[in-house]
């Protein structure tokens, strides 16, 4: 079993990233199946913990962002990294093409009004953050389908320049209201892109997910990845970092995954409400009437 230290994927800005350099695949991080079931169930356990924990002390949120190419893994990731977690305290939104209502709108607003609240923990499947990725490598989208104004669209890398800059400013205001972010992209190759691809068309119980748009758009594989780094390069900061996740192997990228949102949330100063000395009595006192109500 390889060890596996988080630093070494995390980008804050302290070191460029560059996409030819981030593997895709690394070592088993477990040694056999039953280990992973294991180890997949205690960091589930501690999420729930923390994110109890959390709930109680009503001071900070945390936004986890999940980008990555199609068949990448993020709906897997979700559903085993964060299906313990009590849904009281948790929500995850998937973010699809945008609406007539949210291209009416500037690029950040329709994620803006489901940010988390205090207390809680909120997960974007794709994010704001398709706008300077999927909107870059299909530029047209900025006049054609946001109807953006002519004399802000002239000049295209200005707009992703302004863009990541927003972006940056937007992640800057919510760590100084409380809410950390943590963002993580699943890092998967083309091959296996192609294999799972392939084997979802195959799959009836996965084929109803396959649309013909995902073929397309691996034709523009390479635009991608460049846009990738770019962004991660210009967005990554101490308080919002980019986590870079081999994603070859899901079981890897699944631990991975939950050992760094683990660790962020170990960063924050939660603890439970302690009660004062009247209080305590209080709360005494309300165990000997609960008790009583027994022999009523």
């Amino acid at each position: 079993m390889a060890n596996f230290h988080s630093d070494d994927f995390r980008y804050d800005g302290s070191k460029p990233f560059s996409i030819k350099d981030a593997p895709n695949k690394i070592p088993d991080i477990y040694d056999s199946k039953d280990e992973y079931q294991q180890m997949l169930a205690e960091s589930a356990q501690e999420l729930d913990d923390l994110q109890s924990m959390m709930y109680a002390h009503n001071r900070y949120g945390l936004l986890i962002i999940l980008q990555a190419m199609d068949a990448a893994g993020k709906d897997g990731t979700i559903k085993h990294v964060l299906s313990g977690v009590n849904p009281i305290g948790m929500k995850i939104h998937s973010f699809k093409r945008p609406s007539e209502t949210e291209l009416g709108h500037d690029f950040m607003w329709r994620s803006s009004i489901l940010l988390p609240q205090r207390g809680t923990i909120t997960l974007f499947n794709r994010s704001y953050y398709e706008e300077v990725l999927v909107v870059k490598v299909h530029p047209e989208i900025l006049t054609r389908v946001q109807r953006l104004p002519t004399e802000l669209t002239e000049d295209p890398d200005k707009v992703w320049k302004s863009r990541y800059k927003d972006i940056k400013n937007a992640e800057k205001y919510l760590y100084r209201n409380g809410i950390r972010v943590v963002k993580f992209f699943l890092n998967v190759s083309k091959k296996e892109q192609a294999e799972r691809l392939i084997e979802r068309i195959e799959d009836p119980a996965k084929n109803w997910k396959f649309e013909e748009g995902d073929v397309k758009e691996r034709n523009f594989w390479d635009d991608y990845m460049q846009a990738y780094e770019d962004c991660i390069n210009a967005t990554a900061s101490p308080k919002a970092p980019w986590y870079v996740i081999p994603a070859d192997d899901k079981k890897n990228a699944r631990l991975m995954v939950g050992k760094i949102i683990g660790e962020e949330l170990g960063k924050m100063n939660l603890s439970y409400p302690e009660a004062d000395e009247k209080r305590h009595a209080e709360l005494q006192s309300f165990i000997d009437i609960i008790k009583s109500q027994n022999n009523a």
